[in-house]
């Protein structure tokens, strides 16, 4: 028996939009990079494109569970020495509210150029308008 691999030209992607509203980050970027890879269709193929895109809206209304509002750090380096930059949650999300959710999908996605392919597809709003109704994007629930 063949095993079917598919083909990106043969690919078809849909829209969808999650409101991000009272969502658990983790758990909404779980689901959120499970469409992006297209790990819920029945042609999903690991070295292939399959996933859809993903529109994000709401995304400064996300909730972190335990006292991760207080202690979760976000971390980056110059690669200078002494050149690491520690940010706390609480303000990292009032500079740039639609980072969290982008970095934590980010980290969930391969880490190659099929990774940053897959990225592409992901579009994250503050707040409840986006630029895509040309599109007819479906609510997703889960």
């Amino acid at each position: 028996m063949k095993c079917f691999i598919a083909k990106p030209n043969e690919v078809q992607r849909a829209w969808y939009v999650i409101d991000a509203e009272g969502k658990t980050l983790g758990r909404l970027a779980t689901e959120v990079a499970k469409l992006l890879r297209g790990k819920h269709k029945a042609i999903y193929t690991p070295h292939v494109d399959t996933g859809d895109f993903v529109i994000i809206v709401n995304a400064e209304k996300i909730v972190l569970t335990g006292h991760k509002w207080d202690q979760k750090l976000y971390r980056h380096h110059s690669q200078y020495p002494g050149g690491m930059k520690e940010t706390p949650y609480k303000d990292f999300i009032q500079a740039k509210p639609t980072q969290p959710v982008y970095l934590a999908v980010k980290g969930m996605l391969p880490k190659n150029s099929l990774g940053r392919q897959m990225l592409k597809k992901l579009k994250v709003y503050a707040g409840p308008e986006h630029n895509n109704q040309a599109q007819k994007p479906e609510v997703y629930e889960f």
